[in-house]
């Protein structure tokens, strides 16, 4: 008599989430290959240090929605490209600075613009599940303004940058010249902020719904 063969498993494919980590993996591989500048690169990208082996650690207690993983690996890819090139000098950015006749490469502004939409998310999830805020209209004017907050707190570390390393923090500021460009930084991390309220909180809150109910099952 013939034994049975075991049907092999099949390897289980990879969750969205893992990839998104795979790709801010590679990503940040490639963007410390060749950094223009090592000491920029660590302080622009130290949040996608910090915050990556966060995630992967408290994800079993605390896993976030599909939207949130993948926000969180655009804004990662986002840091690391300025942390590479330096936000000043991000080719994409000078490109776009030659063709529309701008003063500056605005890459800095992207950047800011995004670190107002995506923490926007990330407050309004965690809001959303560990306070009684979910549902109420204080949400959205809570996250707008903790993003804000935000934008403010790095503005100081940056002045901090400045105070203790001197002409050698230049790179990090990507002021180029602008005496306002903290309040625009900031200006723009409100912008940011604001248009992910309006436009994803609805989805957001669907993402929201299906991540409890799968949690339950």
């Amino acid at each position: 008599m013939t034994a049975v063969q075991p049907v092999p498993r099949r390897a289980p494919r990879p969750t969205f989430p893992g990839l998104c980590a795979a790709v801010v993996v590679a990503g940040m591989t490639l963007s410390a290959w060749g950094a223009r500048d090592r000491g920029t690169w660590f302080l622009e990208t130290v949040w996608v240090l910090i915050g990556l082996p966060l995630v992967m650690l408290t994800w079993r207690r605390f896993p976030l929605t599909g939207l949130l993983c993948g926000l969180l690996a655009a804004h990662a890819l986002v840091l690391a490209v300025g942390g590479h090139y330096t936000y000043a000098q991000v080719p994409l950015g000078d490109w776009v600075r030659d063709t529309f006749g701008l003063d500056r490469n605005p890459y800095d502004r992207f950047g800011h613009l995004m670190q107002g939409f995506v923490p926007a998310v990330l407050v309004r999830e965690l809001l959303s599940r560990t306070s009684p805020l979910r549902g109420s209209r204080w949400l959205a004017p809570l996250t707008v303004c903790a993003c804000l907050a935000f934008s403010a707190v790095f503005e100081l570390l940056e002045w901090l940058a400045a105070e203790i390393g001197g002409h050698g923090a230049d790179a990090f500021l990507a002021t180029q010249g602008d005496v306002w460009d903290t309040q625009w930084d900031m200006f723009c991390a409100l912008i940011g902020a604001t248009l992910s309220v309006l436009l994803l909180s609805r989805v957001h809150d669907r993402r929201l719904a299906a991540l409890e109910a799968q949690r339950e099952v």
